[in-house]
């Protein structure tokens, strides 16, 4: 059982035994009630452990992950809520609710203009390009590996894990076709690489975001952790290094030409994370509202380019759906029109994993209130020094997700420095590397080179990435003394 239920366990055993809070529905509720020793608390905790651990038996059970939590997230609160109505007052666990809903709208609106942006960009085959331009260099083996490991590392730090991910994963398999023990080590070294990247960075991954979003670090204190974040990239990627063949790939590509209005929409998503930036750092408003107005830029684009686009223009969209038959001038028309879509880009959105954020994000929230969380953060940051702590939660990264980790944190309010949070998302950013599956990276990356990239060839390499992992430990403590 990973680390995360390990430690509610222990909050269980550690409670008196089982027993009913009495009811007290003739008092009114004038402070937040202790619910750990209550039915509603023991109810909660099932229902929320359950949930994980059916949304973590995906594959096996064919139930899609967001359903299990978005119902424990709908008991959890039900259950608080109808225990407050009993002490005659349920104004403060509605506004408890509330609070979590809104962090959560937040980062739904930041993640959902990003991915529509990405999408937006594949729909212009802007990631194309770069994958036949890479693959077209005839460099070696050896020269890709540091290549797509570097680029994937600072791609990582802007767009979407995954998303940079199965990008330099693309390469790499196109390129290593003949050499399946290239593909498995490049694909660790994309994993590795990628979790590193997304550490540094605010908008690199969903536990960077929610500290950025919470207030616990500015904007430009997370670049702090580029030095630790490049160690850990550096470390087990210098050790494969040694293992990969020594010649070159031969490969064919084709030359790709980039849509009307494609270089625009890269500069749009520029200038969109800049308004992110501005709106958090000038005007206190949260980084949400600077994407928003840039997700209005890109529909006004959008606007401009279906006014303007002429006959010549269409020609230059790829159209495979309508490849080697007869397209009319309705057809033509629709499809161009669809591509112009910003509502399609947000339809295609992994929703369910939104959602399941979702589900996880109130369910842990509702377990704060509760008071399970600040029981557990006594333990670790009471009992366990805080170093300990962060570098214990970081291992758990490899089972458990991070941003569902990181929020649990955050839910705790540990009383900690700068050097300390900075520590938690170093770890939280880089554990995951630990094994295939401790990110969605990983995950991705074992579809898309089937056979070559799995789960054991990743374990092999398992001691070198965890040398990696107390190496960016070490460099933290060095190089950001003055933080703690």
């Amino acid at each position: 059982m990973p680390y995360f239920f390990y430690l509610l366990g222990v909050v269980g055993l550690l409670l008196p035994g089982l027993g009913y809070a009495e009811a007290e529905s003739a008092t009114p509720a004038t402070q937040q009630l202790d619910l750990t020793h209550h039915w509603a608390g023991y109810f909660s905790l099932v229902v929320m452990v359950a949930a994980y651990i059916t949304a973590m038996f995906e594959d096996v059970i064919e139930l899609r992950k967001s359903k299990p939590m978005l119902l424990a997230a709908a008991l959890i609160w039900a259950a608080i809520v109808a225990v407050y109505q009993q002490h005659g007052d349920n104004q403060m666990a509605i506004a408890a609710f509330k609070g979590n809903l809104q962090a959560y709208m937040e980062l739904l609106l930041f993640i959902m203009v990003s991915m529509t942006y990405l999408n937006a960009m594949e729909d212009m085959r802007i990631f194309e390009a770069v994958k036949v331009w890479l693959v077209s260099k005839n460099w070696s083996y050896r020269q890709l590996f540091w290549i797509t490991g570097f680029m994937v590392f600072f791609i990582s730090s802007v767009v979407n894990g995954l998303t940079a991910g199965l990008l330099m994963g693309a390469v790499v398999v196109a390129v290593g076709k003949d050499s399946p023990r290239f593909v498995s080590l490049a694909c660790i070294n994309i994993v590795i690489a990628t979790n590193a990247g997304g550490s540094f960075s605010p908008l690199g991954g969903i536990s960077t975001l929610f500290v950025w979003q919470h207030g616990m670090l500015e904007f430009l204190q997370f670049f702090k952790l580029f030095a630790p974040c490049l160690v850990n990239f550096l470390v087990p990627a210098t050790a494969m290094y040694f293992a990969l063949p020594k010649d070159k790939p031969v490969v064919e590509t084709d030359r790709v030409n980039l849509p009307y209005g494609a270089k625009r929409i890269i500069f749009l998503f520029g200038a969109t994370i800049a308004l992110a930036v501005v709106f958090d750092m000038k005007l206190r408003l949260p980084a949400a509202a600077g994407m928003m107005a840039g997700l209005s830029l890109l529909q006004f684009f959008y606007f401009y380019l279906h006014k303007t686009s002429k006959s010549r223009d269409l020609k230059q969209l790829d159209f495979d759906l309508f490849s080697g038959a007869d397209v009319s001038d309705i057809d033509i028309a629709n499809a161009h029109a669809r591509k112009l879509d910003v509502f399609e880009k947000v339809g295609r959105l992994e929703w369910d994993t939104l959602l399941f954020f979702y589900g996880a994000m109130m369910g842990i929230g509702g377990l704060g209130y509760i008071g399970y969380l600040d029981a557990v953060s006594h333990m670790l940051y009471g009992q366990l020094s805080p170093t300990l702590a962060n570098i214990l939660i970081g291992l758990c990264s490899a089972f458990v997700d991070n941003g569902t980790l990181m929020f649990a944190v955050l839910t705790m309010h540990p009383d900690i420095p700068q050097g300390q949070w900075l520590l938690l998302t170093l770890t939280l950013g880089v554990g995951g590397s630990l094994l295939a599956i401790g990110s969605a990276p990983g995950i991705g990356l074992m579809g898309q080179a089937k056979g070559q990239y799995t789960f054991l060839n990743h374990m092999k390499w398992a001691p070198a990435i965890l040398l990696g992992y107390f190496a960016a430990v070490g460099v933290h403590f060095l190089v950001n003394a003055d933080s703690f």
